[in-house]
């Protein structure tokens, strides 16, 4: 009965740990997720810091360097792209009159066809009621938010890689592991960031590629920014895909005067993306981060929930890093395989599953 009342007791500890853990994650975002994401980068940027220092450069200044090389490339990126997304809001008008003649033709022939009445005589519609000054609010808010989040990250970077030392000391003292076990964790950690986070830039500018050179030869007119979004929108596994092409083959389809051209839109855009599941992403990201699909799907949607879009990138990772964190404590090991992808079933265990099926499952 104890070890009954004890495992309770153990069960409710997590049980407890986890809500208030799932409510500090929430409510304190706007300082955690640009923490992330500056320890994240700061493990990507750690070879390219550690070369330089190694070269007798000192410390600050190698990495005010490789956060400089980082922000150079992302800054000309940005600018092509802002350019071409002036110019697509300066469209919206012209878009939104289009997108309203064509519902309005295919819901008239719909009341033909079935005697349907849409109450199109009644009520006018537009595009434009979807940009509300609420909603403008609302975007600009947040627009700000994300630029406060994004301008905090270059110092978390430069303060984590500076004191990269004083950090992994404070992880000797904390643990009763030993050091080298620390270590191991930590390189262990550190490469499952580095490789996650360089395969998807590899695999994001591979797509990118792939789709700027269709939507250009297709006359696109944006291309290099539909290129840009769709594969952003593909480092949200599973559901980013299928949000970035609808929003493109719309796009498609309010530009043209054919059904030919979205569905090839279409059509190309499911290959890329075949090409890019099969092909690209075990290429080049590997098993990085070694966990099932479940769980994956689990970390998307739980992440999105707390940090939004930040969060459905991020977890991925961090779940990746809870695994190996399971494997190396005894009691944490069962959860640490639940998570993983490597089936293995002992022949013990399968007699037993056997047993059960038969007497249970007639």
């Amino acid at each position: 009965m104890d070890k009954t009342l004890e495992g309770i007791q153990k069960i409710a500890y997590a049980l407890v740990i986890f809500v208030f853990s799932i409510i500090i994650l929430y409510n304190g975002a706007f300082i955690i997720v640009p923490l992330v994401w500056g320890m994240f980068f700061a493990f990507s940027l750690y070879p390219l810091t550690n070369w330089l220092e190694e070269r007798r450069i000192p410390r600050a200044l190698s990495i005010l360097l490789g956060i400089l090389i980082v922000l150079v490339v992302a800054l000309g990126i940005i600018y092509l792209l802002f350019n071409q997304m002036l110019a697509l809001l300066a469209d919206i008008p012209e878009i939104g009159e289009k997108l309203t003649q064509k519902v309005d033709l295919y819901l008239t022939d719909l009341q033909l066809l079935f005697g349907i009445d849409f109450g199109l005589e009644d009520e006018k519609w537009s595009i434009s009621n979807l940009f509300s000054g609420e909603m403008l609010n609302s975007t600009l808010f947040s627009t700000g938010k994300s630029l406060t989040l994004a301008a905090i990250i270059p110092l978390y970077i430069f303060l984590l890689l500076y004191y990269k030392d004083f950090f992994i000391e404070f992880l000797f003292k904390v643990s009763n592991k030993s050091n080298s076990q620390i270590l191991a964790w930590s390189a262990d950690s550190g490469k499952v960031i580095q490789g996650y986070l360089i395969g998807i830039v590899k695999v994001t500018s591979i797509v990118a590629i792939l789709s700027g050179i269709f939507f250009y030869f297709l006359g696109v007119k944006y291309y290099l920014l539909f290129a840009a979004w769709i594969a952003f929108m593909n480092l949200i596994p599973y559901i980013g895909v299928i949000v970035s092409s609808a929003l493109v083959i719309l796009y498609v389809f309010l530009t043209t005067d054919t059904f030919i051209y979205p569905l090839i839109t279409l059509a190309v855009l499911w290959g890329i993306q075949v090409v890019e599941n099969n092909l690209i992403t075990p290429w080049v990201v590997g098993s990085k981060v070694n966990v099932n699909a479940f769980v994956v799907i689990l970390a998307i949607l739980m992440g999105g929930g707390l940090w939004g879009i930040s969060g459905m990138v991020l977890f991925i990772p961090i779940t990746g890093i809870l695994k190996i964190t399971f494997d190396r404590i005894d009691g944490l090991k069962p959860y640490g395989f639940l998570m993983g992808d490597n089936i293995v079933v002992t022949e013990k265990n399968e007699n037993l599953w056997r047993i059960f099926r038969k007497k249970y499952w007639k």
